[in-house]
């Protein structure tokens, strides 16, 4: 099974679709998975913010999210997710397909490691290359501008950057901005599920363009459903070219 964090609007190319309810040990996901099938593979959708956007970033159940993806058999997830853009060759409408990470997030249960067993993550290279070849290649046939690699900087939210902060994360030559990819990918990865991310990218943080006002969450919101239509395309395209029975080295 394939595994999709995404909101209503994914649910549409959904046949067959029904409603299935997790019991996790970590409490509730943050709402009833919808499984379904697209071209005969089994998919799950999950809205990570909640069936009707009800967890900040911070308040997300990360690892209720991921458990309740490996009851029902996902080995791979695709994560879209909105971002701003660290850089000018970003633009608000691009798609980017990053390759590394950075966590700034503070505070959240980021593990299910939590003792007397200890193991240690291998998480060198967090997102799956064979997935992420797939979603470029998705992301292009339809018609989409898409940024094969970069970095995302994951912030604790709900408040955006501060301009030192925003500078900051620019000089270090990280490309995107979010907040929910951390901990989800490690969460994921964790439980064997390789993952792919695909950044919707909403704006440019503050100062990264000169003379732009300060991004808004209603700003970011626009942008984000005028590049809807396209990131559901892809996901309807990249869904068929994975392998849902294979796992890449990442996720060993």
């Amino acid at each position: 099974m394939i595994g999709v964090f995404g909101g209503s609007g994914f649910y549409e190319f959904l046949e067959g679709a029904s409603t299935v309810e997790v019991d996790t040990p970590y409490g509730p996901p943050s709402a009833p998975f919808t499984v379904g099938t697209v071209d005969g593979i089994d998919v799950a959708f999950l809205p990570r913010h909640g069936a009707h956007h009800q967890f900040p970033p911070h308040k997300v159940p990360f690892r209720a999210n991921a458990w309740g993806m490996k009851e029902l058999g996902v080995t791979c997830v695709i994560g879209p997710c909105a971002a701003g853009s660290l850089t000018l060759d970003f633009e608000p409408g691009h798609f980017v397909v990053c390759d590394q990470l950075v966590d700034w997030t503070t505070g959240r249960e980021r593990s299910f490691v939590d003792g007397p067993d200890v193991e240690h993550l291998a998480f060198a290279d967090p997102y799956c290359p064979e997935l992420r070849d797939h979603a470029v290649t998705a992301l292009k046939s339809v018609g989409a501008t898409v940024h094969d690699g970069g970095t995302v900087v994951v912030i604790q939210g709900p408040r955006f950057s501060t301009r030192a902060e925003s500078a900051f994360f620019a000089s270090q030559g990280w490309g995107v901005i979010n907040m929910t990819q951390e901990p989800e990918v490690a969460l994921c990865r964790e439980l064997g599920m390789c993952y792919v991310n695909i950044s919707v990218i909403t704006d440019y943080d503050v100062g990264i363009r000169q003379g732009d006002e300060p991004v808004t969450h209603d700003a970011v919101l626009q942008q984000f459903d005028a590049s809807l239509g396209t990131l559901r395309a892809a996901v309807k395209t990249l869904i068929p070219l994975l392998d849902a029975d294979a796992t890449c080295a990442v996720a060993e």
